[in-house]
């Protein structure tokens, strides 16, 4: 559904003749069909391809049945990022959102408003979706309810923040049932709405993330388990795994101080394994004028072994990451396997690394 469509928006500021060019992979989206009362989301990629980061001020939706999710940071020149709108579906017929997306130049001095961006959103809410349709739709089977997702992640969220994931559900019985998390941490609280879902009726999951009670930067791992009732047992066929990624705070190389940074370089940000070749390197050198430190190297699934030979690398200085993999436990992981570093270069806070396994 990716269709390539670029905007450019230019912003002169007092300091300098460069353009601020913000570009935009697909401006209007089409989501397609939805049933009633089953929200359904777009979400925009956007590049800030200009000399300065930027701040998103604000993003306004033309109506309230419109949620927004987009960065609470400063985006780096020449960083990728994304903008979601998320439309509620409780009008019948066809529809067209927009939102609007306010920036500013970031820094200490000189900050200058962008024009606003503005993404559309368009589709159809139909009565109830057919049923021959649902195993597509809703392709994860959770003992008599069926999911559009199996797994949740919680990407680059900064201390502080409250984040939601929203997923959709679809009663496969011929029976009420009262959807419910169960196992939840305390970081993690969810709703179901509706609270009863009747035969053959969709609705959704809504899991908000307290950032505030998650343990330790970079990645935190759990499994919460969607159940048919309260007094539901805990099994894998109703697990759904959480990933949570927190970012460290790297106020401190705002402004002129980000030229005394660390810079992380790496030879790729992905490996590519096979059967004969189930092990492969990787290196990583510092460019930066301050040590590079990597506080955190973690996992997102099984089935990886990987080897840092030193974490902390002075300017100019190279380290080697080595991976292997092992196909068997592979087979039993529901995501892609990665590798994930948190350093204190304020442009790769969070580093991932994809393993492709053929």
């Amino acid at each position: 559904m990716k269709k390539i469509l670029t905007l450019t928006l230019f912003c002169l500021t007092a300091f300098t003749i460069q353009a601020q060019k913000l570009t935009i992979s697909k401006q209007t989206i089409d989501v397609g069909k939805t049933a009633y009362e089953v929200p359904i989301t777009g979400t925009f990629e956007l590049k800030n391809k200009g000399p300065r980061s930027i701040v998103i001020t604000n993003v306004k939706a033309d109506c309230g049945c419109t949620k927004t999710e987009w960065p609470k940071r400063s985006i780096s020149s020449g960083e990728k990022f994304t903008i979601s709108m998320t439309y509620d579906a409780r009008m019948l017929g066809h529809f067209n959102k927009q939102i609007a997306v306010y920036c500013r130049t970031s820094g200490r001095t000189s900050k200058t408003e962008i024009k606003p961006v503005y993404l559309k959103m368009k589709g159809v809410v139909l009565a109830e979706a057919s049923t021959e349709n649902m195993a597509e739709k809703y392709p994860y089977d959770l003992n008599g309810l069926r999911a559009d997702i199996n797994n949740l992640e919680f990407d680059d969220v900064n201390k502080g923040d409250v984040r939601q994931a929203e997923f959709n559900i679809y009663n496969n019985t011929s029976s009420v049932i009262t959807p419910n998390m169960l196992h939840l941490p305390p970081y993690l609280a969810a709703k179901a709405i509706p609270e009863k879902l009747s035969p053959y009726r969709t609705g959704k999951m809504i899991v908000t993330l307290n950032s505030q009670k998650v343990y330790g930067m970079g990645l935190t791992q759990t499994s919460i388990y969607l159940a048919s009732t309260l007094g539901e047992s805990i099994r894998s066929e109703i697990e759904i795994p959480v990933s949570v990624v927190l970012l460290p705070d790297m106020s401190k190389f705002d402004g002129n101080n980000k030229q005394f940074a660390p810079k992380m370089q790496l030879s790729s940000s992905e490996l590519s394994l096979d059967a004969k070749h189930k092990s492969g390197v990787i290196t990583i050198t510092n460019q930066g004028r301050t040590p590079l430190k990597i506080s955190s190297m973690q996992l997102f699934t099984k089935g990886v072994k990987v080897q840092l030979n030193k974490s902390e690398l002075q300017p100019g200085e190279v380290a080697t990451l080595k991976a292997k993999v092992y196909p068997n436990d592979l087979k039993k992981v529901r995501s892609k396997p990665r590798i994930l570093m948190i350093t204190n270069d304020p442009d790769h806070a969070k580093v991932v690394i994809s393993i492709n396994y053929k």
